[in-house]
C-alpha cells in the first residue's frame, strides 16, 4: 500500500475511534446489522486499497448477525462479490487441519507430544512434536522460538491420514464440510479435472457440485499503481493439504466458526488450548496456538488466521471471544495481507483488523 494511500486509510481510522464510544454504548447486534459503521468502513478501507472484490461475514453468539459483499467478484463483467463468493483462502485452510487433528487428540488416537517422525514427516530437528508443528515452533530447538512454517504444516496432512486412513481431502469433505454443510466449499481446486481422483472418493453429485464452485471463482487480481486492478491468472488447479489448498466462501466459513463454539466439535478445554499462547524458551508469549495465532489488544485476546496467495487472494478470519464476535473477510486480490506482513503474527499490522478491533473493542 503506497504512503499516501495509507496516511489517508489511517486518517479513517482515527474518525472512526472518534465514533466507538457511541457505538459501543449501543446494542452490539443493533449497531452491526445497521447499515454504518460497518458498511461504511470497510467499503472505504477496500477502495483504499484497491482491492476488486470483498466479502464479509460477521458472527456473533453463534448466529451470523451480518454479511456483505463490497465490489466485484469479477470487474471486466461487472459482477458484483456476495457473502456466497468462493475464493482460494489459502492459509485459513491451516485451521481447518487443527480442527481435525485437535478432534483426534480427543479420541485418543493421537498425543499433542507424539514426535512428527511417528507419521513418516521428516524434519532437521528430530524432537519435534505435532504440537511444535500446529504452533509454527519446531524449528531450530523444537518449542523454542516461533517460525512461520507453512511448508512444515503442510505435512501434517500425513498425520491426519494416519489418524483416519483416507485422503485428506476425504477427511476436509466428510468432516468438516459435509456436516457442516458448507456446500459452496472445495477440497482442492484441482477436482475441475476429472480423474484426479478414484471413482469411489466422492458421489458423482458432489464432484459436479464441486466443479460448479470452481467455476464461481472470484476472478483473482493484482493491483499496481494508482491502486488500478489488473486480472490474474488462476493459480495452478492444485489438491489440498493441512497449510492451503481449500476454497470457500465468507458464508461457508461463518458455518465453520459457529460449529467452533459447540462442544460436539471440539470440547472447550481443547479450544482454550488452541486459543492459548505457546510459551518461547525465555518465558515470553509466541503468537501462535494450535493452528490460530492469538494475541492481546487492549487487554482483550484476539484469536486470527490469514490466508494470502500473492497478486490473486487474501483471507482474514478474526475473532474475539471475550465478545463472542468473529468477522471473516476474503478478497481476490492479496490486499488484505501482502501489504502488512502478517507471517510475523501480529495482526494490529493490518489496516482492515486495526479498525474492526477499534470498532468492536472501545
Amino acid at each position: 500500500m503506497r504512503p499516501r494511500t495509507a496516511a489517508a486509510v489511517l486518517s479513517l481510522v482515527a474518525l472512526m475511534a472518534m465514533r466507538v464510544g457511541v457505538h459501543a454504548r449501543q446494542d452490539q447486534r443493533a449497531a452491526l446489522l445497521a447499515t454504518p459503521p460497518i458498511d461504511h468502513y470497510l467499503e472505504a478501507l477496500r477502495q483504499q486499497a484497491g482491492i476488486p472484490g470483498l466479502s464479509a461475514v460477521v458472527v456473533q453468539d453463534g448466529e451470523i448477525v451480518w454479511d456483505r459483499g463490497f465490489g466485484f467478484e469479477n470487474v471486466e463483467s461487472r459482477v458484483r462479490a456476495t457473502p456466497d463468493t468462493p475464493y482460494y483462502v489459502g492459509g485459513l485452510s491451516q485451521s481447518i487441519a487443527a480442527v481435525l487433528l485437535l478432534q483426534c487428540v480427543e479420541q485418543k488416537r493421537l498425543s499433542l507430544n507424539d514426535p512428527v517422525r511417528k507419521f513418516g514427516i521428516e524434519l532437521p530437528e528430530q524432537s519435534a512434536t505435532l504440537r511444535h508443528v500446529l504452533s509454527h515452533s519446531s524449528a531450530g530447538t523444537p518449542g523454542a522460538t516461533y517460525r512461520y512454517a507453512p511448508e512444515r504444516y503442510a505435512e501434517l496432512s500425513k498425520v491426519m491420514e494416519w489418524c483416519a486412513p483416507q485422503p485428506y481431502r476425504k477427511s476436509v469433505a466428510h468432516r468438516i464440510l459435509e456436516r457442516l454443510a458448507m456446500q459452496n466449499s472445495v477440497p482442492g481446486s484441482d477436482l475441475k479435472n476429472p480423474g484426479v481422483v478414484s471413482e469411489d472418493l466422492f458421489d458423482i453429485e458432489d464432484l459436479e457440485r464441486y466443479r460448479r464452485v470452481i467455476d464461481r471463482v472470484a476472478v483473482p487480481y493484482r493491483v499496481e499503481g494508482r491502486n488500478r486492478a489488473v486480472r490474474s491468472e488462476l493459480p495452478a488447479p492444485e489438491g489440498i493439504n493441512a497449510a492451503t489448498g481449500l476454497i470457500s466462501t465468507a458464508r461457508d466459513l461463518g458455518e465453520f466458526d459457529r460449529a467452533l463454539e459447540a462442544a460436539w466439535f471440539l470440547l472447550e478445554e481443547t479450544r482454550a488450548e488452541a486459543w492459548s499462547p505457546r510459551r518461547a524458551a525465555d518465558g515470553t508469549a509466541m503468537p501462535t496456538g494450535l493452528g490460530w495465532f492469538v494475541q492481546q489488544y487492549r487487554g482483550e485476546p484476539v484469536v486470527w488466521q490469514y490466508g494470502s496467495i500473492p497478486n490473486a487472494y487474501s483471507s482474514m478470519i478474526l475473532k474475539l471471544p471475550n465478545r463472542r464476535v468473529t468477522i471473516i473477510l476474503l478478497a481476490n486480490s492479496d490486499g488484505l495481507a501482502v501489504p502488512f506482513n502478517l507471517s510475523e503474527g501480529d495482526v494490529t499490522r493490518s489496516l482492515f483488523a486495526t479498525l474492526l478491533l477499534r470498532l468492536f473493542i472501545s
